[in-house]
């Protein structure tokens, strides 16, 4: 009976040890669970920005979880307005003109508010960028550039926004901020690792970016963290280094280029009723005032000017002469270093992926080469294009979106964008491969603004660190430790229970 007695009491000793064995496991991974697992409910934010380029101003409003580093590491574009009317650099001259750009800065400002919730208001980071059409207005007309940008700034306050600046970006701030916006959006600058942490991607490779303004162009990849020079860049981007090669040529852009074509054709000519124009297509005649070429910095005019004097161009789709009169603004030959793009610039060698944006992409697309192409197809369809009357070209259905306005000068800038490439960032069969031509990137538009608004707003810290209260190697110990001996007093109550009971 005493045996009896002693056998149930233990029984119920190693059932209570067991009980509370399993409500410890169960708290604790309760308690675990609990930490790991929880939901983190962020508002979201909005920043703008204004991207006044050379021949026009477009609104980019962008928003992101509270939470800045996102897993994705994608900021959304949810608003692209284009604003009507000229470039800023070319205010202050016509009052007509003037109406309608602040019109079209009204128009879009109020589209943009009416996307933001108005509790967001006042929190709305709004900043505007010039690049290099305020540029070269800054090199003629300083005292002018202020004034375009003080009335900008005036305005840009009376908006219910935290507005931060109005300024000028210099070209290697406008190529560093494209190199960072591809890369950004590509998600090549942050991920999430084992530990939940952010941390670089492990053996990601950045890529190169190229874009194509109306007065600038600009390039920019990753190089050694050895090289040095005016060209590079040292920039540390969520706690890892890079080097970057970025270099603006002001006056390449695609609209100045074609004004310095323009230049060669008409001092080529003796006659400026009946012009020669091999860059544009046979069957596309026009009248252009002489200041539509030398209304700028970037060519140089003639003893004779006079800006209301009449040219009259006549196409003749001559594929050969055109690209003979592109080349001929570049310098291929001056370099006094162990390798140069054109007009002297050292660069490295183009080395990885490239994405080509704005001017490269639309250039790309007239010319049916929108994505990835090679080398020799690319040189085909520019001649191809240059040959092709003017009537075939307003007929083809993949072009009946492209005003004339712009169709008439793919020839030229197809000749431009191939001798830039091949002849001067060295791109051959094998590495023009890696170009990419793209407008977007997860429907984010691909330009500076992007990358300027993280950079401005601090988005993107000087460095992203976690430490967690234990090493990972202690942690990891201390794991095994508990682990093991949970385990080892299981069995042990196991076997002392399977004793008692029987």
């Amino acid at each position: 009976m005493a045996s009896k007695r002693q056998m149930g009491y233990k029984c119920r000793i190693a059932g209570v040890l067991l009980l509370l064995l399993a409500s410890i496991a169960a708290l604790v991974a309760v308690a675990v669970i609990q930490d790991t697992w929880k939901f983190k409910e962020y508002s979201l934010e909005y920043g703008i920005v204004i991207d006044s380029g050379s021949s026009r101003s477009n609104v980019y409003l962008y928003e992101w979880p509270g939470e800045k580093q996102n897993e994705t590491g994608v900021v959304t574009e949810i608003m692209n307005c284009r604003v009507s009317g000229a470039g800023i650099s070319e205010m202050k001259v016509d009052p007509q003109k003037d109406e309608a750009s602040w019109n079209g800065f009204r128009e879009c400002m109020r589209n943009v508010t009416k996307a933001i919730p108005v509790e967001k208001h006042k929190t709305t980071i709004l900043f505007l960028g010039a690049t290099a059409g305020m540029r070269l207005l800054h090199e003629k007309d300083e005292e002018k550039s202020d004034e375009i940008l003080g009335s900008l700034r005036e305005y840009l306050k009376t908006l219910p926004f935290n507005f931060q600046n109005a300024s000028i970006l210099s070209g290697q701030e406008e190529g560093l901020y494209g190199w960072v916006t591809v890369n950004y959006l590509m998600g090549n600058l942050l991920t999430k690792n084992l530990w939940n942490l952010y941390a670089n991607p492990e053996g990601e490779k950045t890529i190169g970016s190229m874009d194509l303004g109306g007065a600038s162009t600009q390039i920019a990849f990753a190089v050694q963290e050895d090289l040095r020079g005016p060209d590079y860049l040292h920039v540390k981007l969520y706690g890892y280094p890079y080097n970057v090669y970025t270099h603006s040529f002001l006056c390449y852009g695609k609209n100045e280029a074609g004004k310095r074509i323009l230049d060669k054709i008409v001092k080529e000519s003796s006659d400026p009723s009946y012009i020669i124009n091999p860059c544009y297509p046979e069957g596309y005649n026009v009248t252009m005032m002489a200041s539509e070429i030398y209304d700028t910095e970037c060519t140089k005019k003639p003893k004779d000017y006079n800006p209301d004097r009449e040219l009259f161009m006549v196409g003749t789709s001559n594929s050969d002469k055109c690209g003979s009169l592109v080349k001929s603004i570049f310098d291929f030959k001056t370099c006094s270093s162990p390798q140069c793009s054109f007009d002297g610039v050292e660069q490295p060698p183009v080395v990885g992926e490239f994405m080509a944006y704005a001017g490269f992409f639309y250039t790309a697309r007239a010319l049916g080469n929108e994505g990835a192409t090679d080398l020799i197809t690319f040189n085909n369809s520019v001649r191809k294009f240059c040959q092709s009357h003017w009537t075939v070209l307003r007929a083809s259905e993949e072009r009946k979106m492209i005003s004339d306005q712009h169709l008439k000068t793919y020839c030229y800038s197809g000749h431009y964008v191939f001798a830039m490439l091949a002849d001067g960032y060295k791109f051959d069969k094998e590495t023009w491969k890696n170009i990419n031509f793209q407008r977007e990137v997860k429907k984010t538009s691909i330009g500076w603004s992007l990358g300027y608004m993280l950079s401005m707003s601090n988005m993107i810290p000087s460095e992203v660190k976690e430490i967690p209260p234990l090493t990972n190697p202690v942690f990891a110990g201390l794991i095994f430790l508990f682990s093991a001996l949970t385990i080892i007093t299981v069995v042990f109550v196991f076997v002392f229970l399977i004793r008692a009971c029987y």
